[in-house]
């Protein structure tokens, strides 16, 4: 397998913890996000994923795009260690709480969109970074309350076993840092970050400690 990988996307980020939570080996190809205007908008990017978006999974000649869906795939043809529980209801709860990051939170704040706020609408850095911030401390605080409480989460957002739900947020909680984020409100979110990253496969996925860190 080949990941396509950029160490500060964390979407990439997310794809890297499950690969190290399946222990499964892979090779890197980096596409920085930044250099030269993007390398994921070069045409021969274009070719492998035409969403020019980080990551992309390549197994065998089958490439795979959208980091939900890659976890999915991993979790179908590698199974065990499982990164959801087997009954419905709680892989429900699982899905939905990984959802409400990678998709309530994660899209209007990537790269593209504040890129977009600057160079198309022109607004300065200090309103792109209350933009950040606004929308991010809003979508933590929703997640907070769903696992605050909740007698479904343990050491981790469910149980004590690492799911796609905190795959999905410790990467969201490492860029809400990058943009100093008030997270006084996430207590619980905090404390689960911290025991994931107790973890080796989320430790060594982490963007700090990735060949291509800055």
């Amino acid at each position: 397998m080949k990941l396509y990988d950029y160490f500060r996307s964390s979407a990439a980020y997310r794809v890297r913890i499950a690969l190290n939570l399946k222990g499964l080996k892979y090779d890197r190809a980096f596409v920085h996000l930044t250099r030269g205007g993007g390398e994921q908008f070069s045409d021969r990017y274009g070719q492998i994923n035409p969403q020019n978006l980080v990551p992309a999974l390549a197994d065998g000649d089958q490439v795979l795009t959208q980091s939900l869906a890659i976890i999915e795939y991993l979790e179908e043809t590698h199974p065990e260690p499982p990164l959801a529980p087997v009954s419905p209801a709680e892989r429900a709860r699982v899905r939905g709480i990984a959802l409400a990051i990678a998709c309530d939170i994660h899209p209007i704040d990537n790269l593209r969109v504040l890129n977009y706020l600057t160079k198309q609408l022109g607004v300065t850095d200090e309103q792109r970074t209350a933009w950040y911030r606004h929308w991010v401390e809003t979508g933590l605080k929703s997640v907070e309350a769903l696992v605050a409480g909740h007698p479904m989460t343990g050491r981790y957002c469910h149980g004590d076993t690492p799911s796609i739900a905190d795959i999905c947020l410790v990467p969201q909680l490492f860029n809400a840092r990058r943009f100093d984020c008030d997270l006084s409100g996430c207590p619980e979110l905090l404390r689960i970050d911290g025991a994931c990253n107790e973890i080796p496969a989320f430790a060594d996925a982490a963007p700090p400690n990735q060949p291509d860190a800055e």
